[in-house]
């Protein structure tokens, strides 16, 4: 379970997953916006975001779900769990999972050295010197290890300015920091890496088309279905959202042939009394039919 065939690391991806790992969210102290920067990061490359998992900071937890996601999608991308405190535990979870020992990555720790600045609150900290806080630090940098392969297929750096790496374990599960700001940088970095690896490499992503509408969804419920029945042999989505408190409720075409997709718009405008908006809610107006609506409106 160790090893990783070049096969599988380099092949294209279809697919991702993502899990965010935390006592913090599921306690309802953090909110989670990293599954919502991946979804839209995985949209614009085309990429087919299948699953979403939040769990806790459990050791077996975290093992299940990254062998589960590991081998069952392409891209499998982590948040959180990766600090200095007892109850970050990611790294040596994961690690168990594949099989891989912990080894301190000298660069990694080098870059930490070089980059980040002791904490205010530890004015004698020395890099030099053994202490509690040392060990702590180095936990950040101890990271799963495989040494039948390459460790900059494993260990990746995609800004001079972080010393935070992105371990990448058993070739496919990418491991970042829960820290927004941090995992919007990271993830960003990414993308020359993922690119070549696309079904689409010059990654394009999926073309959305919105269409506002002012019928209810059960007014336009038949039509659909048979839109769907049409359009999803092509390769196109068909979805419909309703917009509580507003007058206008959004029906969506989502797939890759532009040219079909396009051809589509002037029927489903006509089906459905709508119009295409370039934003959804561009249009918004409160509702007068809903409670929602009279207390917006008032």
């Amino acid at each position: 379970m160790a090893g990783v065939t070049t096969t599988q690391q380099k092949s294209l991806i279809h697919t991702a997953a993502c899990l965010i790992i935390g006592d913090e969210v599921l306690g309802g102290k953090t909110v989670d916006t990293n599954s919502a920067y991946l979804a839209k990061f995985c949209f614009s490359l085309g990429i087919n975001l299948r699953r979403i998992e939040v769990i806790a900071d459990d050791e077996a937890e975290i093992i299940e779900a990254a062998q589960r996601m590991s081998k069952n999608y392409d891209f499998v991308v982590t948040s959180g769990g990766i600090g200095p405190t007892h109850d970050d535990i990611t790294y040596q979870s994961i690690a168990k999972a594949f099989g891989l020992p912990l080894k301190l990555h000298e660069e990694a720790y080098e870059r930490m050295r070089r980059l980040s600045k002791p904490h205010k609150s530890q004015p004698n900290f020395s890099w030099d010197t053994p202490s509690a806080a040392l060990t702590a630090k180095k936990r950040m940098v101890e990271l799963p290890l495989d040494d039948s392969r390459p460790y900059e297929d494993q260990v990746v750096f995609v800004d001079d300015n972080l010393w935070v790496p992105v371990s990448v374990v058993n070739g496919n599960i990418h491991i970042l920091p829960g820290v927004p700001r941090i995992f919007e940088s990271m993830l960003d970095g990414l993308k020359p890496r993922l690119l070549p690896r696309l079904t689409d490499p010059e990654g394009k992503g999926v073309y959305r088309i919105l269409i506002s509408t002012p019928m209810a969804e059960s007014a336009i419920a038949e039509y659909l279905t048979q839109l769907a029945s049409k359009a999803e042999p092509k390769g196109v989505k068909v979805g419909s959202y309703p917009r509580w408190g507003m007058e206008n409720n959004t029906v969506t075409l989502v797939g890759r042939d532009v040219e079909y997709m396009d051809s589509l718009v002037a029927e489903v405008e006509k089906a459905v009394q709508g119009h295409r908006v370039a934003v959804e809610g561009e249009d918004d107006k409160p509702s007068s039919d809903t409670e929602a609506g009279k207390l917006k409106s008032g």
